[in-house]
């Protein structure tokens, strides 16, 4: 009688530890990367059933006899689920019980136009596009900076660069949309009072930064380019940026995007032209980095109305010259160093 009263208490208990461990024993698979549907209506018995199938879990009914003492099926939910290697039974429900949808990715690069961003979303098949300018021509619908920028004819400066994730299903005007509510996040309430402070327009303040973006590739020389176009609109000289004269070619469609500025690009009576306009040109010439914006609002206080690129460096660093003169010397010292290069 004593051995069988020993084996009742010691057999649940036995088996208690068993599922105990069992249930937080991880289990490797290979389907890491891979995205596994668990699609509505699904019984805790089709669910266990697939991912045992797919590796998931070594043992369904440890899993299922949890749910079932849990009441945990009412928890679970339908998604597309990658369950990382390895896991543990519980850690697969503790997944299904939150919940996971697939995630598609699209980045924005700082400094892309609208129309590398439209060119770019042509090539997601998820958004559908029929080709770039289905794209444009959503970017040409205002509404979400209305407030902040009357004057904008198109989203060119408000679509921020970053890495946006979103649901396979999602429509390309409402991947834009994320573009412009985080420019509207980045757009804090101390940055736009900063931007009253210098008398600056939010547009303004965009416009300088997408030149500070086309033309600074380290951080570091970003407030120094941005005290260059401060100063240079104080004295009312002209900006004379290449990246003005590029956009300019491409909004009257003759960029031959062959990365050289020729002398017909030059010559473009655009407003957007800044080596024959003075003042800051009509629009964004790109969509600027959050270093970029604040280089706009924070820009160096230096006497500086020039620079070039520096020719002893080569992670595009510039050197900022007070002077036409110097600025001739270090223009010179560049056009010898490309010749040397065979440019």
């Amino acid at each position: 009688m004593l051995a069988i009263v020993f084996l009742l208490i010691a057999a649940p208990c036995t088996f208690t530890i068993w599922l105990y461990r069992e249930l937080r024993s991880p289990a490797s698979h290979e389907k890491a990367n891979d995205y596994i549907e668990i699609p509505r209506r699904s019984t805790p018995e089709s669910i266990a059933n697939k991912l045992l199938s797919d590796g998931v879990i070594r043992r369904k009914w440890p899993l299922l006899l949890y749910i079932k003492l849990t009441g945990s099926a009412k928890l679970i939910k339908a998604g597309e689920y990658r369950f990382p290697s390895p896991i543990t039974p519980l850690g697969v429900l503790k997944k299904l019980e939150e919940g996971e949808q697939r995630l598609s990715r699209f980045a924005v690069i700082e400094g892309w136009t609208r129309w590398d961003i439209a060119d770019s979303m042509t090539h997601v098949p998820e958004l559908n596009l029929s080709g770039k300018d289905e794209a444009l021509k959503l970017m040409d619908d205002t509404t979400g900076i209305r407030d902040l920028d009357p004057k904008a004819e198109d989203l060119e400066g408000y679509l921020f660069p970053a890495t946006y994730s979103y649901p396979p299903d999602t429509k390309a005007a409402a991947v834009i949309a994320g573009m412009v509510k985080r420019f509207r996040q980045e757009w804090t309430p101390e940055r736009a009072e900063r931007a009253g402070e210098l008398g600056m327009s939010p547009r303004q303040i965009v416009i300088i930064a997408s030149l500070i973006e086309s033309e600074a590739k380290l951080k570091e020389d970003r407030p120094l380019v941005a005290s260059v176009i401060y100063n240079r609109l104080k004295k009312n000289m002209a900006l004379g940026i290449d990246s003005t004269i590029v956009y300019a070619s491409k909004l009257a469609g003759k960029w031959r995007d062959d990365g050289k500025v020729y002398l017909s690009d030059v010559n473009r009576r655009s407003p957007y032209n800044t080596r024959i306009f003075s003042g800051l040109p009509p629009g964004p010439v790109g969509n600027p980095g959050e270093s970029s914006i604040d280089a706009a609002l924070n820009p160096g206080q230096t006497d500086y109305l020039y620079y070039v690129r520096d020719p002893a460096r080569d992670d595009g660093a510039h050197n900022f010259y007070n002077n036409s003169a110097d600025f001739e010397k270090g223009v010179r010292a560049l056009r010898e160093w490309e010749a040397r290069q065979g440019r």
